[in-house]
C-alpha cells in the first residue's frame, strides 16, 4: 500500500506577500513623490518623516528592497535640503510679514527688522524701552510691545530675547555688572509680553550678553546708545546654535 507523501510547507513568508510588499513600496513612492511636488507644511512634514521612522508596519512584510540600504543616509540628506530650502522661503515669507506689520502699525521708528541665520530679528534700542542702568520697562514702550505680542500669537516660532548693553561699567545693588543688567532687561520685555499675550511662556528664552556682542565700536555717543538695546529672535527651525562667536 503506497503510503501519500506529506508536503512539506515551504519555509519563510508566502510568495504573494512579495509583490504585496513591493506594491506598498511602489505606492510609498507615488505619494511621496506628490508630497514632493506639493507645497510643504511643516508639521506634516515632520509626521510623514516620524511615520518613515516607524517601520515596524512593514517588518512582517519581506521585500526585496532592503530598508537598511547604505544609499539611504543620501537619500536622508538629500530630504533634509529640501526641507530646509523649504524653510528657508517660509522665513523669507515671514520677513516680509513682519515687516509689513511694523510698517502698518507705525512701529518703524521702535523698531527695525531684519533677516539672518537665526531668524527674523527685531531690535529695540534702550532709550525707547528702558532708563538708562534700568530694567523696569518705560510706560512709553508698552504699545509697541503690545503690539509685538500680538505679532508673536499669530507664529508658532520659538522666540529668544537678548539684551545688551555698551561697555560703560555699572555697579548697583540690584546690577553689579552688565551681565545682570542685560539679562533682567531680556526678561522683563519676555514677562511684559507673557502677561499682556495669549503666548505660551515655553517658546520663550532670556540672555543676556551685556557688552559683549556690540554691532558699532563704544567711541562715541551715538554708538553707546546703538549698542543698548534688546533683541527679540524669530527662530529659524532650521538654526542650530553655535556657542563660539
Amino acid at each position: 500500500m503506497l503510503r501519500r507523501r506529506k508536503q512539506v510547507p515551504e519555509k519563510g513568508a508566502p510568495k504573494w506577500m512579495v509583490t504585496f510588499s513591493d506594491l506598498m513600496t511602489l505606492i510609498l513612492v507615488f505619494f511621496v513623490m506628490l508630497f514632493s511636488m506639493s507645497e510643504i507644511d511643516n508639521q506634516r512634514f515632520r509626521a510623514m518623516a516620524d511615520s518613515f521612522n516607524q517601520r515596524q508596519v512593514f517588518d512582517f512584510m519581506p521585500s526585496m528592497i532592503e530598508f537598511e540600504h547604505p544609499d539611504r543616509d543620501v537619500n536622508e540628506a538629500e530630504f533634509t535640503e529640501s526641507f530646509e530650502m523649504a524653510e528657508e522661503i517660509k522665513m523669507d515669507e515671514l520677513l516680509k510679514e513682519v515687516d509689513e506689520f511694523i510698517s502698518n502699525n507705525e512701529l518703524s521708528e521702535h523698531i527695525s527688522v531684519t533677516r539672518d541665520d537665526r531668524g527674523v530679528v527685531l531690535v529695540l534700542q534702550e532709550r525707547l524701552t528702558f532708563e538708562s542702568g534700568e530694567a523696569r520697562l518705560l510706560d512709553e514702550a508698552k504699545p509697541f510691545l503690545e503690539k509685538v505680542g500680538t505679532l508673536i500669537e499669530a507664529i508658532p516660532n520659538m522666540i529668544k530675547v537678548e539684551g545688551h548693553t555698551d561697555n560703560r561699567p555699572i555697579s548697583t545693588v540690584r546690577y553689579p555688572s552688565n551681565w545682570e543688567l542685560s539679562g533682567a532687561r531680556a526678561s522683563s520685555v519676555i514677562r511684559f509680553l507673557i502677561d499682556n499675550n495669549e503666548v505660551d511662556p515655553n517658546r520663550f528664552m532670556a540672555t543676556g550678553y551685556g557688552d559683549t556682542r556690540p554691532v558699532v565700536p563704544n567711541t562715541t555717543n551715538e554708538n553707546l546708545q546703538v549698542n543698548r538695546r534688546v533683541v527679540i529672535i524669530i527662530s529659524d527651525p532650521t538654526y542650530e546654535e553655535d556657542d563660539t562667536y
